[in-house]
């Protein structure tokens, strides 16, 4: 009888050979923080403080409101959130992101302006596959979130990092931008209040973003997950208080604010007044992106 191993695995024509795949992973927060877990010795006593990662609800000083979690308890056992929702989201959802976004902006977005997301991770994933056109790149910050050219690389969309400037508090490098960007440039991020520098930028540092991009043609995507965690002198402002100036995709979730990053909601919202992203077709992709991706929890949706 012939050794079943090798004569059998030769007739075998698959493996996980995208390398995409392997180099967007391997540079995952989660990832690294799965590497160095894996490295410590576990037989040492001592608790390990996980400083890798943003999840308020992993210490008990942190907890969701009885509000919310009642009001989940409630749409799960009512029976009535158990089907599918459209591809954009619950309407009920897309209406109060609408309307807590409207709360600080010079004027009002509508449910037609937002679509819902599985988290704000998921919210990342849709803008970089809706943005990969062949050619296409992005202007990402240093330091930054990785899940940003994660996945870039993964849908093949070419990125391209602007630094951050830590004797400027670390406010972006405008002329950097400006000097990094072409004709095939077709989004700059932002993530404010900022992971991981932990800055919060002023009215004029972001109206100066906003000319930047009006300057080059591009549109922002403005990264506020962790909107109104700002501890010091500056207020947080919202990027899409300038989205007469140039397009802002503002994307956001509940998971920092409200302590819940496990019910995985998020959104994407064109904060733009002028429906630029609306005439570009933008806010149609991401709703055609969202159709063949997962979907966030329905009765997540109508609770929040």
């Amino acid at each position: 009888m012939e050794n079943g191993g090798e004569a059998a695995a030769a007739k075998w024509r698959f493996g996980a050979a995208n390398p995409a795949l392997h180099a967007a992973s391997s540079q995952s927060l989660r990832s690294i923080v799965t590497r160095l877990y894996d490295t410590l010795d576990h037989t040492d006593p001592r608790p390990v403080a996980p400083l890798g990662h943003g999840d308020p609800s992993a210490f008990a000083c942190f907890r969701a409101a009885p509000a919310a979690v009642d009001a989940l308890a409630a749409a799960a056992l009512s029976g009535k959130h158990n089907s599918y929702a459209r591809a954009a989201g619950v309407e009920e959802a897309r209406s109060a992101v609408a309307a807590h976004l409207s709360r600080e902006l010079p004027y009002e977005i509508t449910a037609g302006d937002v679509v819902m997301t599985a988290g704000c991770n998921h919210a990342i994933e849709v803008m970089m596959a809706v943005l990969a056109a062949p050619g296409a790149n992005v202007l990402l910050p240093r330091p930054g979130y990785p899940m940003y050219e994660s996945r870039a690389a993964l849908c093949g969309l070419e990125f391209r990092h602007f630094d951050l400037l830590p004797d400027k508090s670390w406010e972006v490098d405008l002329d950097g931008v400006e000097a990094l960007a072409d004709d095939n440039t077709v989004a700059m991020v932002i993530v404010n209040p900022n992971n991981p520098c932990g800055c919060v930028y002023s009215y004029d540092h972001l109206a100066k973003i906003a000319e930047t991009a009006r300057k080059l043609g591009i549109l922002v995507i403005s990264d506020e997950v962790y909107d109104h965690c700002a501890f010091g002198s500056k207020p947080f402002v919202p990027m899409g208080v300038f989205g007469g100036t140039a397009p802002v995709v503002t994307m956001g979730g509940i998971s920092k604010r409200w302590m819940v990053p496990g019910w995985r909601l998020g959104w994407i919202a064109a904060t733009d007044p002028n429906g630029i992203l609306r005439d570009k077709k933008i806010i149609e992709s991401v709703i055609g992106y969202r159709a063949i991706s997962v979907d966030p929890v329905t009765f997540v949706q109508v609770s929040s």
